[in-house]
């Protein structure tokens, strides 16, 4: 079977490694509590998902300078590869 993708409009930043308190203002779950760990000296920011988990089950999500971090039709926070974002996406 084949599907096709809803057109959903969807909120976004793209993570430059100089906007940290942008993009830790934008991720930010519904009670003001921060959805991302960083920067790290590679300048890697964590980016916490539905599909952490927890404890030992726990999964990274990491983004790149570069990445998109996109805001999901659940409130979900995610990251992107931008040649992904880019065939995925554009200007509403």
């Amino acid at each position: 079977m084949k599907f096709r993708k809803k057109p959903v409009t969807i909120d976004a930043v793209q993570w430059t490694g100089e906007n940290w308190e942008e993009i830790r203002s934008f991720a930010r779950d519904s009670g003001g509590a921060s959805l991302l760990e960083g920067p790290y000296p590679n300048g890697e920011v964590r980016v916490k998902t539905l599909e952490d988990g927890t404890g030992e089950l726990q999964v990274s999500h990491v983004a790149s300078r570069g990445d998109w971090i996109v805001k999901g039709v659940r409130g979900e926070f995610y990251a992107v590869k931008p040649d992904i974002f880019a065939a995925t996406y554009e200007r509403a």
